[in-house]
């Protein structure tokens, strides 16, 4: 039967193939379970569908067995009378219900079998549901660490090692460049601050020497 098929194809589902070929593995996870819960609560609806067929096939097969039994004794009480012909149409009848029973008896094993596949079908569904309840939540942080691995590759591959080094060796240069051209800067500022101060000292110098000829002038 279809809801069979169907069955059988989602419970030899591999969850971890189903995540690796879906676009979007949170919604396919959740789908599969989705669909396997759906599922399940039609196979627990035709197992209860399958038995209760059973009841009445078995129900039938007693009744025709009982009716069976009824006409053969009708057959024994017509042989006792001597009534060959009652007795005949008596045993044709008993025949019919035999026959009918035989029927039943049949309808009813294989409707067992399928009330057997059926409940199989139920539990190893059951069992499959569980594990993908159970492994949906590893199964999307697993992806979610291969997305996040994949993404930092790609990142390494955009900007390569070779690249970073040459920015920082250029870097380096114009921070040496920089601290150069500050030291140069301090020492030229030193010396004009250098230069000014021995002006300045050689003018007193030079004001005391003069001060020191007008003292001895005065004196002459």
């Amino acid at each position: 039967m279809a809801l069979l098929e169907r069955v059988t194809t989602l419970i030899r589902a591999n969850l971890n193939d189903l995540i690796d070929k879906a676009e979007n593995p949170e919604t396919m996870i959740k789908q599969v379970i989705l669909d396997m819960e759906n599922q399940l609560l039609q196979v627990k609806t035709q197992v209860a569908v399958a038995i209760a067929d059973q009841h009445v096939l078995e129900k039938k097969q007693r009744e025709n067995e009982e009716n069976e039994r009824q006409w053969r004794h009708r057959a024994e009480m017509a042989v006792d009378r001597n009534d060959d012909a009652l007795a005949r149409s008596a045993l044709e009848r008993s025949m019919s219900y035999q026959q009918m029973a035989q029927s039943f008896s049949q309808q009813v094993e294989d409707q067992k079998t399928q009330v057997e596949n059926l409940k199989n079908a139920l539990l190893k569904l059951q069992q499959k549901l569980d594990e993908a309840r159970a492994k949906s939540e590893l199964l999307i942080a697993q992806h979610r660490r291969s997305r996040a691995i994949n993404r930092a590759s790609e990142a390494g591959k955009t900007v390569s090692t070779e690249t970073h080094a040459a920015a920082f060796d250029r870097m380096k240069d114009k921070v040496a460049q920089r601290e150069a051209i500050a030291e140069a800067t301090s020492e030229l500022l030193g010396d004009d601050v250098e230069d000014r101060f021995a002006k300045l000292e050689k003018q007193n110098e030079i004001d005391r020497l003069l001060e020191e000829l007008k003292a001895k002038r005065r004196a002459g």
